[in-house]
């Protein structure tokens, strides 16, 4: 069943759509974990917050289709800070996503948030190297941790290294949860609700319906920001599909890994409903890069067999994005702009930086205390000139060539509603996907994946 295992055994959280034109302090758009945390923390605060979701659901979108992992653990990712970032830039986003940690366990019923450890393994010398390159990198910046040969894993492993006092959730049972306290607080929350027209100057949207939303602050929280291109955001994000299956196992584990090695394999297990899963996933390439992503499933699928000796009951493929220096986007979307805010660029790992990016822009807005630090590190309009430069080149360079690629091959297939690329058809997940930024359709041509906010036109 192509579908993701949290969708298929949590009973979501649907509302009624917007049926009239409102005004508010606050709008988010997207109901994903970031949305409905954000809109939780400024209702909390009293200040009035109106939730567009375009799905039926609430977390239907990217947080339904990830791995749960809630953890500090974001790959080999520290080692690589180090090189990009101050020390104390680095030690501040170790320390912040640790944070969040804390602050789920608190703020979410304690059978939602699952204590483990994480851990990275590998098994060849290069993904040694690798790993002994991301431990100096924990030791400078005083990261508890152990390097061990042994793990849960039933097959053999060179090393692995080890991250306490991390966490696992269910991210649908969490984005129901926060759905209900939000509303509890006073927020206006909204499904089925899709955004189709911004006027930025005048501080309205207008949805699909032709309701109004007229705000004093917008929070775009929908993955691939709809009005990226004020920032140049649209050519500094690069898009990444990643593919996981799930089946029944006997019982939990008490760790969750990643792979260093190539091709990188998650893994980790949950219990729902009194059944244990295993989820294992991997197998990453630029979005709407192929249409043949038959062989990506059955990658992990054989791998489930021979490992587990289990059999997929679920599978789905989630999309990911990334900054050019791998921290996300959260805050004002330029400085020209301070109306408008972003949550965006999580690199596979929104689930801790979802309660991060809540609490930057909630104290942007209300004005409470917060760590400058945070707001300056997660800023869209921090300087790294360079870097975004690079992947303007890289990324818009790729556009340019899949938009005349695409005449010429797919002439006849469906146009993109975002910029006019040419779509292909993925028969794997039976959709549209429009390899230049990333949208996907579903078969009847509805939007799944911004950018894109206009279905097809099928003929």
């Amino acid at each position: 069943m192509t579908q993701s295992l949290w969708i298929a055994t949590s009973e979501s959280v649907s509302l009624s759509s917007l049926t009239s034109s409102i005004t508010c302090d606050v709008c988010i758009i997207g109901g994903g974990l970031t949305g409905l945390y954000t809109a939780y923390t400024l209702a909390k605060a009293g200040v009035d917050v109106v939730l567009l979701e375009a799905n039926t659901h609430f977390g239907h979108g990217t947080t339904g289709h990830s791995t749960g992992k809630l953890t500090a653990q974001h790959s080999l990712i520290y080692a690589n800070l180090l090189e990009k970032l101050s020390l104390e830039e680095a030690k501040l986003y170790y320390q912040l996503n640790q944070q969040a940690i804390e602050r789920a366990r608190q703020l979410l019923p304690q059978e939602s948030v699952r204590q483990v450890d994480s851990l990275l393994y590998c098994q060849t010398k290069e993904g040694y190297a690798q790993l002994l390159k991301e431990w100096n990198a924990y030791k400078v910046l005083n990261i508890k941790s152990t390097l061990t040969s042994e793990t849960e894993l039933p097959f053999p492993i060179t090393k692995a290294l080890s991250m306490s006092q991390q966490a696992q959730i269910n991210p649908i049972e969490v984005s129901n949860f926060l759905a209900k306290e939000a509303q509890s607080m006073g927020a206006r929350l909204y499904t089925n609700t899709r955004v189709q027209q911004l006027n930025i100057s005048q501080n309205n949207l207008y949805t699909e319906k032709n309701m109004s939303v007229q705000y004093s602050k917008l929070i775009l929280c929908s993955h691939y920001p709809i009005e990226a291109f004020k920032g140049l955001q649209l050519f500094k994000l690069s898009n990444s599909r990643s593919y996981m299956v799930a089946s029944k196992i006997s019982e939990t584990m008490q760790g969750q890994y990643l792979s260093v090695d190539f091709p990188s394999r998650s893994i980790r297990t949950t219990t729902i409903k009194d059944e244990h899963y295993l989820v294992l996933g991997g197998a990453n390439h630029i979005a709407g890069e192929t249409v043949h992503t038959e062989p990506y499933y059955e990658g992990i699928t054989n791998e489930l067999k021979e490992h587990f000796e289990q059999q997929p009951l679920y599978r789905w493929s989630a999309q990911d994005i990334e900054t050019p220096d791998i921290v996300p986007y959260v805050g004002r979307i330029t400085n020209s702009l301070p109306n408008v805010l972003i949550a965006t660029g999580y690199r596979k790992w929104g689930i801790s930086n979802s309660f991060v990016a809540g609490d930057i822009l909630s104290s942007l807005i209300t004005g409470a205390q917060s760590e400058e630090g945070a707001i300056a590190l997660y800023s869209p309009s921090r300087t790294k000139f360079g870097a975004q430069f690079m992947q303007m080149l890289k990324v818009g360079g790729f556009v340019a060539k899949e938009y005349i690629a695409g005449y010429m091959k797919h002439a006849a297939a469906p146009t993109c509603t975002h910029l006019g690329c040419k779509t292909k058809w993925n028969k794997a997940d039976e959709t549209w996907d429009c390899p230049c930024h990333g949208s996907r359709f579903n078969a009847k041509g509805e939007v799944l994946e911004g950018p894109a906010v206009q279905p097809l036109k099928l003929d």
